[in-house]
């Protein structure tokens, strides 16, 4: 979409000032991308190792792909070029009546000056110091008066108002729900993949990872295409590994939600890894937010996200960092694919690589969320397909704890010898997130008591388990049921059950064998 200008008393400066906005605040990377029309050869462009498309590899075995910057990189020289262009033209900031600011992403709002309500002050909104709507220079006293958020992510000196944001949240929102769709925002790191810096990969892992992913052709020792996971980026420094089935979640995301990538890590960093996992720019357009856009240090916000704040759902790794939004948080289980990750948490098991394998894509973590999140979707326009979709007041954090408590319900829950004897039961985060999952949690055995938690058969609750035909099971099934948002099977968690307690992961995991060892093992 554009932004287009619509004056009373038209100008030549405010329609090339409302042009150049247009220029700034409408781009994405689809719009320039080469499968749109451009050439990859007249694109000025990087070069990163392994995208594995089959062709061109590097002798050492990784492959190496022109890294299209068209979609996410060529915006800020292509940006950099249209501000040149509009110092020539000598552009004032000023008489400006009307200004509609759209987003690519269907996010249209219109900042109207036509009647006297709608006149500044107050402002809506500022580029380079200069407000959107009438064109004045930002004075120090409205900084004071009116509080906002600047939107780096979109352009490093945007910011809107508060009250803009929340207009233009209700807006999009009206727009959003008609096409039965809700907002997801989404972690990167140990959520979306797993990334190690090129020091911190022990040389046995490196072989490993080099002889098995990056051989070019598919490997008969692992399900689904192992040569299109594995990258390997000088200019970072690292390497990169997508957590198994995350293109298909995506892809299917994608119908359900609007998306927006929101990490911890720098900017360049998420540019990178937003090109990785969405190549033609077509799931997070310029929706990626990075730590320097965010307003409070080491912590996620949704101020700033353009959407509205009850239908927005947060996929991620890490509770702490949403302090404020945790009724819009669906927390999974880490992606552990390098050593180095488990060395990060402090984990006694070992990660992926170390013990040659990885997730599993129908049953792994990323299928897993994805059955929870169309669950919510969902729900949230059955309960209300009989209503006014285009109402905001419809509040999806509900929905979400809806589904959680689905998941163990009828359950009820006793725990042997897992808390402190002067320890609060029901403080302990295992009742408490049985009792998030729907299930009832009690101190004493009964009829109805369906599941003993305990680490040993030595104990008159466990012992009680097995003379009554109860589940008996480890702590694990229900870390593993909270993380992976559905009712894990009870003999896999068993305490007599063989486990492999080794691999930092509660999912299924397969073997990844390096390519010799798998042709081998195929023969035979």
């Amino acid at each position: 979409m554009s932004l287009a200008a619509e004056s009373p008393s038209p100008s030549s400066s405010n329609d090339d000032f409302a042009a150049f906005l247009d220029l700034e605040l409408a781009s994405t990377p689809s719009d320039t991308s080469p499968a749109n029309g451009d050439s990859e050869e007249e694109n000025e462009s990087e070069y990163i190792e392994d995208r594995n498309e089959g062709e061109g590899f590097s002798n050492d075995g990784a492959q190496v792909v022109e890294e299209d910057v068209s979609a996410y990189e060529e915006l800020d020289a292509e940006r950099s070029k249209r501000r040149r262009l509009c110092e020539e033209k000598g552009i004032e900031h000023g008489e400006r009546k009307e200004v509609q600011i759209s987003m690519k992403q269907d996010l249209e709002v219109n900042i109207q000056t036509s009647s006297s309500s709608q006149e500044c002050p107050p402002h809506p909104g500022f580029m380079w110091g200069v407000c959107i709507r009438c064109g004045n220079m930002k004075q120090n006293s409205e900084s004071n008066d009116q509080t906002g958020v600047a939107l780096k992510y979109i352009h490093k000196d945007f910011e809107l108002t508060d009250t803009e944001i929340e207009r233009l949240r209700e807006s999009d929102l009206k727009k959003l729900l008609p096409r039965q769709k809700l907002y997801l925002v989404l972690d990167l790191d140990h959520t979306l993949l797993n990334s190690a810096r090129f020091v911190d990969v022990l040389p046995e892992e490196e072989a490993y990872i080099t002889s098995t992913y990056l051989t070019g052709v598919l490997n008969p020792g692992s399900v689904g295409d192992t040569s299109r996971s594995l990258y390997r980026l000088t200019s970072l420094q690292m390497w990169t590994k997508l957590r198994p089935f995350v293109h298909k979640f995506l892809e299917e995301a994608n119908e359900m939600y609007e998306m927006y990538v929101y990490t911890m890590g720098e900017r360049g960093y998420a540019l990178k890894m937003a090109k990785l996992l969405d190549p033609k720019g077509k799931y997070f357009g310029t929706r990626v937010i990075s730590q320097g856009d965010s307003t409070h240090r080491h912590q996620k916000n949704l101020d700033v996200v353009l959407g509205a704040e009850s239908a927005v759902v947060i996929l991620d790794d890490t509770e702490n960092v949403w302090p404020r939004h945790r009724s819009n948080l669906m927390v999974m289980e880490r992606y552990h694919f390098f050593s180095s990750s488990c060395r990060q948490f402090n984990l006694q098991g070992q990660s992926l690589t170390q013990a040659m394998r990885d997730e599993t894509e129908m049953e792994g973590t990323l299928a897993s969320m994805l059955r929870a999140l169309r669950s919510v979707h969902q729900i949230f326009f059955d309960e209300n397909n009989d209503k006014d979709i285009a109402r905001s007041d419809f509040n999806g954090r509900d929905v979400i704890k809806a589904v959680r408590l689905k998941v163990l319900e009828g359950c009820k829950i006793v725990f042997s010898r897992i808390f402190p004897m002067d320890y609060p039961a029901e403080k302990h985060h295992l009742w408490r997130t049985a009792e998030e999952l729907g299930a009832t949690c009690s101190t004493a055995l009964d009829e109805s008591v369906t599941h003993v938690v305990a680490l040993d058969l030595g104990t008159d609750k466990s012992r009680w388990a097995v003379q009554h035909k109860r589940y008996l099971v480890h702590p694990h099934w229900l870390e593993a049921t909270g993380y992976l948002w559905q009712r894990q099977v009870e003999e896999k968690f068993s305490i007599t059950a063989k486990k492999n307690s080794s691999i930092s992961t509660f999912v299924e995991s397969i073997p990844v064998l390096p390519w010799e060892d798998a042709e081998k093992e195929e023969d035979s």
